[in-house]
Formats: structure tokens, C-alpha cells, sequence
């Protein structure tokens, strides 16, 4: 059990990532094993110490002390003899905390655990422990000296019982209640938090100047000193009998006495003695004190605290009020008789400590059950329940609740109250609030405003300063608001408005007013009334958002606001002005055709005019043409007009690097002629053209590629769609022959981007595929095909010899036989057959090599279907 309950403190460290301490150690301890006897697994009960907010400091905590205690290691500790002494003469508080009473508890529990056991074990029979089921293994200490029979419930009740963690939708009134005390069916009760919080325990201040009044008794510490002619310093511990035994004089009884009367009585005994010193006594280390709280507490009990101890810290040390106890009537007695009483909500409210007295020793503090609870919700500033004194009132409440919020509704509120039998609704007026008292049950509501304002116009649109504005005063009228609103803007349209008016049923109406005949004078004003809206419409929101566009060679083409009186040449101005490219003979404005008081459809759509301009102006058609809205002005690239195309040539030539294409049908001569010509180490037969792709040519790829899977039943696995098809290809070419015959049909025209690598002669043929053994053989004249694949170990089991291939290096592509033989630096590739009949796009894709890319014979085939 205990290795169980050590493993998932270990868990919990590892998952606990809540920073909040919501359970005290015994409580963790307890939920723990009561939920691992109910069933409940590791994960569910991490989870549910994490919702509870259990700190990772205290988990590490416990499981230290856990397994401190699990090897005997809280059993027969040394008292720390240091305790509660200082070397520099300070006091401490010497008295319990809620750590120390724990782990007392604990101890105590343990201790009348072993006792209750070793019994039993001493009562059973002899003769009984050799019968089956006679004796159980519980009453044997196992190897940490506790008791293997520590079941859960024992453990639980040795700690006081478990809560058990549900969710909301299970949590009764009274399970919550037990749960948290600070709350009340469900919500926080103002002010039952305080002594729970670890921030504020009321703890003694010890170290402050000696309190005169503060009654000695046996336990206190006291030093005596005696200065002047006589030097001596010397400290004591008031005996149970009230002594002090003063070295060179004798005992001195001081129990009972406050330290000034102590003071007083040293010097009328002791004094005697000393008379050419003085003698002062001051309080040391102080005693502790017992004191019983009891009642509706956490944990009522006897409590060893400091002397200086009040009655705040005792009840933070009880854990604070249980679920029904009050904070508004708690009592102080000393010796049999009342000597206080502790409201602490006017510690709260007010700051007030009247009636925190400090305690002494036997006082017993009494916590009853509260008087009357109440309910505030809505808006107020702080809704939530209050515990109300009995006879104070409405007002009070609110007080509490810190007053009505901005938006309450302050003439009246709710109150609902069990009246015994039924529920009775009471409205409390105004000025009724600091008379009506509240009861144990109500339920207090504050309402909200209404969202309606009582004087209110409100003006809309063509105004410097449309909003809202407070009907009276100075604004009466149409035209008063108008004015308020710092008048009309340029481009109202004051020919008519329109205002809204509610009518009694808040429906609406429109009133129209003209707006220039009230300005002018010429119209009878119209009174306002609340909630009035009065909307004055814009030239230019009547109007359509009006623009013109300008396409084609000009710096800025695109969409414009229309301007008035704008012509075609402001225009080209406005789009940056022509470009170098733009054709000054041919500029086209589209203009719309509109016909309101058309019947029928026209089959004239638009009409267009063309215009020549030089110089950003008009030379041929109308000057100064003003355009109209929509109209679309179309600016036409010049047809001789182009930029540099450049092509490059590569390799075994006199020049290679880039050149111009001079001409539109520049051929593959022309640029080996530009370059100087090939030189002596060039291989013009294996020249290769490599070309960039197009668009067009990419779309047209893809196509192929598509109708190519489609082909396939649909069971190829290549995604067109993420197939590389790369930038370029390579284009078959016959570079020796186009150089003999230029303009010939060998002699390919070029195009932007084209490059042409003219090779070394390579003495090489490489053979691939389905061959035994693929490999690069020595180039020899004459040769066909099959001689090199018989070079390369011959035909693979499942060649495709049919179908065996050449290509060259100049990027043509002949098919075996047919008399087409390998050339220097070509490749032979043998195909593999399918395994399956179908002719999927992948086992297709898969015959290109390092010389013949899937681009080129895509692009090859996408070329024969064009």
C-alpha cells in the first residue's frame, strides 16, 4: 500500500503543474488511498489533485514526510533543546503551526494504530492461529515496522475522513458545504476565506517593546538587571510555583503580576540589597499558553500558542469557520465569564481589531452557528452571500456588497424570503432600504437600467458632428440640433431628410423635413421629442461610387476616383504617363451606353474612340476629350516594340556565353556563326539543345501526364500534381547538319533562353535498364545495339528487348534496329517489363534516366498531339 502511495506522489510531481496549495498534506494523503479504494485509477487521481490545485512544493513535501514516517523516522525524535531561544536575546514564536500540529496528529494516530493491533494479536487463541482464515497477516508488522492491514478506510479514519472529487454536476449543497465552508449552495460567502488564507495568519509579533500590562506566569523568561554600583545581568524562568530565585537573596514570587508590578515589587525585596544600583526586570522568551476553540470550526481543540497569541491567529490555526459558523458573533470567554466578542467583518470592512484581544492561558473561544445568511445578486459590486447580524438592513447589505454598481437600478429592489410554507416577493423602495431588515434565506436582486434614455435626439449623417445630444435647453428644434452640430456639411443634400419618432406602442415613424427650408426660414421648425433621429442624407453617398480605369503600357494602370472635367490627357498623367512600350497611335476609351427609358435590350453594349497622342497629347482626334464615369482607357504596346532576348551557347566553341538574338527567326547557325564557330576539340554531332518551358508547354505537359493516368485504371500511385516536371528540356537537334545547310529544315530557330552545349567527343557508350551487369562500354564504330548489351552481361531476365532504345547525346531518341546504331557518349536502355499487364504511368515514368529526363519526353509527346 505504501509503495502504491509513494509511486503516484511520484506521479503526481512529474503531471502537477498548479501553483495554487488548495488541500492541507493530511488531505492529500487521505484522498490519495481513499480514491485507490474505490477503484479509481492512477491517471483520474493525478488529474483530480491537479484540479484541486495541489503545489508541487507541498507534493515533494509530503512525500518526504511520508516516507520519513513510513521507516520510523517520526517515531522517538530528539527535542531540538534550542528551540525558542536566540542567541541575540530575540523572541520567537514558540507556540504550534498548523505544520506541527499535523504531524502531531499523525504521530498520535499512528501510535494508537499499533496499539489497537498488537491487542488484537495478543487476544487470539493459540489454538485458532493454525485454522485457515484464523489469523491474518495484518497483525504482522512488516519491514517499516507498520502493519500490513492498513486498509484504506482505517487510514481514512485515522486522518479524519476523505473528500471524495466530483464534478459540479454531482456536488449537493451540503457535500460542497463540507468540501469548501467558504461556500454557500454553490457561491463564495464574503469574508469565510480570510483564515484560510497562508498569507494572512494573524501570527504574533514577538519582538516589540514589552507590553506593561502582560501578567507574568510560570514558563516566562525574565531578565533581571541591576546597574550603578552593583553590575550584574542575570536571566530566569518563572518556576510552576511563580519563582525567581535571585542568586545572593532568594526566591521572589512574580506569577500573577503585569511586568510593571513585577518591576516594582524586585525593587521594594530585592531593592534592599542594591540600594546604591537600580533594578529593572523585561520580559524574555515567553511562555505558551492553552487555548480551546470550539463550536463550528474546522478543527475545534485545544491549541498550544504564544502569549502574545489573539484571537484571529487561534482561529486560523482552528482552520477557520466550518460551513454553518459565524463570523459575525464570536465569543471570548476567560475564566467562566465573557470578556469578548469578535466581529470580523468589521475587521474587514473597516480594519477595525476591537474585540482581537490577546489571549491567555485556559481562554476559551466559542464559534456558533451563524444567524442569517443572505444572497445579493446583480449589480452590485461584490454579489455574493454576506452573513447579516440580526435587525440590520437592506442598506446595510448593500454596504457590504460594496454599493450598487454604475448600471444599477437604485429606486427599488427585490427581495424574495421563505416565508415558512411559500416564497413571498417583497420590493423594497428607496428611501424603505435602512428600514427593512433582512432575513435568514433572502434573496436579494438589484436590477439593471432600463437601455432607453428620457432625453435623447440624436442626428445622423451630413453633419460636422453627428452623435447624440440632450434634448432640452437650447435644443428644442430640428434646427437647434443642426446647429449644435456645428451646421450642414458642404455636400448635404437638403432637400429632403428624414427622423424617425417612436410611437406610444414603440413602433416607428418617419417624418420627412426639409432641411434648406427650415435653415432658410422659408418652413415652419419642427419641435424634437425624446429618442428623435434625424438622418440628413449625402450628395455623394446618392451617388454610385463613381470611377474611371486605365489598362495596358502606361507607368500606374489600374482603377481611379472620377474627378469632374477630367480629360484624356490629365489621365495618362494621373496612371505616371507612358511607358517606352506604349503605341501613341492607338489609345481606345470604352464608354458605357445607358438608356433609362429603354423598353427593350440594345445589342450595343458599349462605344468605343481611338486616339493618337505625342507627347502626352491629343494630335489625332478630339483635344481636350473629357472622360465620364466608368469609362475605360486602353493604351496599346507599340507592335515593333520588344525588349532583348538572350540565348547562350556553352562548350567547344571559339566565344561561348550569351548573345541577343538579332532577328525574330534566329537559327542555331547564326549563333554558332556569332560565337566563332566551333574549334577543334568540339563534338558537333552530340551538340544539345536544352530550352526553358513555357506556360502553354507546362499546361500541355501536365495534360499528357493526366490522360496518361486516366489510361491507367486508376491504379497508378504518382500524383500528377506533385510531379517535378523541372524548368527545362532537352530538344533533339543536328547541329553538323544545320551548320552545312543553314535555313534548312535541320537549322531549328531559336528562342528566348535557349542554350546549346557543344560537347567533347566522348569514345563511350553507357547501357542501362534491365541488363545483368549495366555499364559504360569503349565506343566502337559500327556496332549496334545489341553488341553492347551483351558488354554489359546481356539481357535481364525481364527485358523488354523489343522496345530497347537509343539516345543520343545531341537529344534524339531512335528505337533498336531498323539499321539505328549507338553513337560516341549515347546511352542504350533496356526496358523492364510490367509484372502486371496494366500500363501504368508510373512503370512508364520509370524508363527515363540521367540522360533522358521526364521533362523531354513529356515534352515530346505533349509536341506530337499538339
Amino acid at each position: 500500500m505504501k509503495r502504491y502511495f509513494l509511486a503516484l506522489l511520484i506521479a503526481v510531481i512529474s503531471f502537477s503543474t498548479v501553483s495554487a496549495q488548495s488541500m492541507t498534506d493530511d488531505q492529500v494523503m487521505q484522498f490519495v488511498l481513499k480514491e485507490h479504494s474505490a477503484g479509481t485509477s492512477q491517471a483520474q487521481i493525478v488529474t483530480k489533485l491537479m484540479q484541486k490545485g495541489v503545489d508541487i512544493n507541498q507534493i515533494r513535501r509530503i512525500k518526504a514526510k511520508y516516507e520519513r514516517q513510513s521507516k520510523n523516522g517520526g517515531l522517538g525524535l530528539v527535542k531540538d533543546e534550542t528551540v525558542g531561544k536566540t542567541e541575540d536575546g530575540m523572541r520567537v514564536n514558540n507556540g504550534d503551526t498548523k505544520e506541527s500540529l499535523a504531524q502531531k496528529k499523525l504521530n498520535r494516530k499512528n501510535k494508537n494504530k499499533n496499539k489497537k493491533n498488537s491487542k488484537n494479536y495478543r487476544e487470539i487463541d493459540e489454538n485458532s492461529s493454525h485454522r485457515v482464515g484464523a489469523v491474518r497477516n495484518s497483525n504482522v508488522k512488516n519491514e517499516n515496522g507498520m502493519y500490513d492491514d492498513e486498509d484504506n478506510e482505517s487510514f481514512d479514519e485515522m486522518n479524519g475522513g476523505v473528500l471524495d472529487l466530483l464534478g459540479d454536476e454531482y456536488l449537493t449543497e451540503d457535500f460542497m458545504m463540507e468540501v469548501d465552508p467558504t461556500y454557500y449552495r454553490g457561491r463564495k460567502v464574503f469574508g469565510r476565506d480570510i483564515f484560510n488564507k497562508e498569507d494572512l495568519t494573524f501570527e504574533p509579533v514577538m519582538n516589540i517593546a514589552t507590553p506593561q500590562n502582560y501578567v507574568v506566569g510560570p514558563g516566562d523568561e525574565v531578565k533581571v538587571d541591576i546597574y550603578g554600583a552593583s553590575q550584574k545581568s542575570s536571566t530566569y524562568t518563572v518556576s510552576p510555583d511563580g519563582d525567581i530565585v535571585i542568586d545572593g537573596y532568594g526566591p521572589v514570587n512574580l506569577a500573577g503580576l503585569t511586568v510593571k508590578q513585577a518591576n516594582a515589587r524586585l525593587r521594594s525585596t530585592v531593592g534592599s540589597r542594591f540600594s546604591s544600583s537600580s533594578i529593572k526586570l523585561s520580559l524574555g522568551q515567553t511562555r505558551t499558553i492553552m487555548v480551546n476553540v470550539m463550536g463550528e470550526v474546522q478543527n475545534p481543540g485545544t491549541y498550544s500558542l504564544s502569549a502574545f497569541a489573539s484571537v484571529f491567529h487561534a482561529l486560523y490555526m482552528a482552520g477557520g469557520v466550518s460551513g454553518i459558523g459565524t463570523l459575525r458573533n464570536i465569543k471570548v470567554f476567560r475564566n467562566g465569564k465573557e470578556v469578548s466578542t469578535v466581529d470580523v467583518y468589521d475587521y474587514i470592512l473597516n480594519g477595525k481589531l476591537s474585540g482581537n484581544i490577546r489571549l491567555h492561558d485556559n481562554d476559551v473561544i466559542m464559534v456558533g452557528p451563524y444567524d442569517c445568511i443572505v444572497d445579493i445578486a446583480g449589480k452590485v459590486k461584490r454579489p455574493m452571500y454576506y452573513e447579516m447580524k440580526t435587525g440590520e438592513s437592506v442598506q446595510t447589505l448593500l454596504k457590504y456588497a460594496g454599493n450598487f454598481a454604475g448600471d444599477a437600478y437604485t429606486k427599488s429592489v427585490r427581495i424574495i424570503r421563505k416565508n415558512g410554507s411559500r416564497y413571498g416577493v417583497f420590493n423594497v423602495q428607496e428611501f424603505d432600504m435602512a428600514s427593512f431588515h433582512v432575513m435568514d434565506g433572502d434573496s436579494v436582486t438589484v436590477d439593471s437600467i432600463i437601455p432607453r434614455y428620457e432625453n435623447m435626439v440624436e442626428v445622423k449623417g451630413a453633419v460636422f458632428r453627428p452623435g447624440m445630444y440632450q434634448l432640452g435647453g437650447n435644443i428644442t428644434t430640428v434646427r437647434a440640433l443642426i446647429e449644435n452640430a456645428e451646421g450642414l456639411l458642404e455636400d448635404a443634400f437638403t432637400a429632403r431628410a428624414v427622423m424617425h419618432r417612436m410611437n406610444e406602442d414603440r413602433t416607428l415613424k418617419v417624418i420627412s423635413v426639409d432641411v434648406k427650408g427650415i435653415i432658410d426660414g422659408n418652413v415652419a421648425d419642427i419641435p424634437l421629442k425624446n429618442e428623435d433621429v434625424l438622418f440628413i442624407p449625402s450628395k455623394s453617398e446618392r451617388l454610385e461610387s463613381r470611377t474611371i480605369t486605365i489598362h495596358g503600357e502606361v507607368l500606374y494602370p489600374g482603377v481611379y476616383k472620377y474627378a469632374e472635367n477630367e480629360t484624356l490627357e490629365d489621365f495618362v498623367l494621373q496612371a505616371g504617363g507612358l511607358k517606352e512600350s506604349a503605341s501613341t497611335v492607338k489609345v481606345d476609351i470604352s464608354r458605357r451606353v445607358s438608356n433609362r427609358t429603354a423598353l427593350t435590350r440594345d445589342s450595343l453594349i458599349s462605344k468605343t474612340y481611338s486616339f493618337a497622342l505625342k507627347d502626352g497629347f491629343v494630335i489625332d482626334g478630339k483635344p481636350g476629350f473629357v472622360l465620364e464615369p466608368y469609362d475605360e482607357v486602353y493604351v496599346r504596346k507599340s507592335p515593333s516594340y520588344s525588349i532583348q532576348q538572350n540565348v547562350s551557347i556553352e562548350g567547344e566553341v571559339n566565344f561561348p556565353g550569351t548573345y541577343a538574338l538579332a532577328k525574330q527567326e534566329s537559327r542555331l547557325s547564326d549563333l554558332v556563326k556569332a560565337a566563332g564557330g566551333t574549334n577543334r576539340l568540339a563534338y558537333v554531332k552530340g551538340a544539345r539543345l536544352e530550352r526553358k518551358i513555357t506556360p502553354e508547354e507546362r499546361t500541355r505537359m501536365e495534360q499528357v501526364l493526366k490522360m496518361a493516368q486516366s489510361q491507367s485504371d486508376g491504379e497508378d500511385t504518382i500524383d500528377v500534381r506533385k510531379l517535378d516536371l523541372g524548368d527545362t528540356y532537352y530538344v533533339g537537334i543536328q547541329l553538323d547538319k544545320a551548320i552545312e545547310s543553314p535555313g534548312s529544315d535541320f537549322d531549328l530557330t531559336l528562342r528566348e533562353s535557349d542554350r546549346i552545349i557543344v560537347p567533347e567527343y566522348t569514345n563511350t557508350v553507357k547501357v542501362s535498364g534491365n541488363v545483368l551487369y549495366p555499364n559504360t562500354i569503349a565506343y566502337k564504330k559500327g556496332k549496334g545495339a545489341r553488341y553492347y548489351v551483351n558488354q554489359a552481361g546481356g539481357w535481364g531476365s525481364r527485358a523488354k528487348k523489343g522496345s530497347t532504345y537509343i539516345v543520343h547525346m545531341n537529344g534524339t531518341v531512335n528505337q533498336m534496329g531498323k539499321g539505328e546504331k549507338p553513337t560516341p557518349g549515347s546511352e542504350v536502355i533496356v526496358p523492364t517489363k510490367p509484372k502486371s499487364e496494366n500500363n501504368k504511368l508510373s512503370q512508364w515514368l520509370a524508363i527515363g534516366t540521367s540522360t533522358a529526363s521526364i521533362a523531354t519526353m513529356v515534352a515530346t509527346i505533349a509536341n506530337l498531339i499538339k
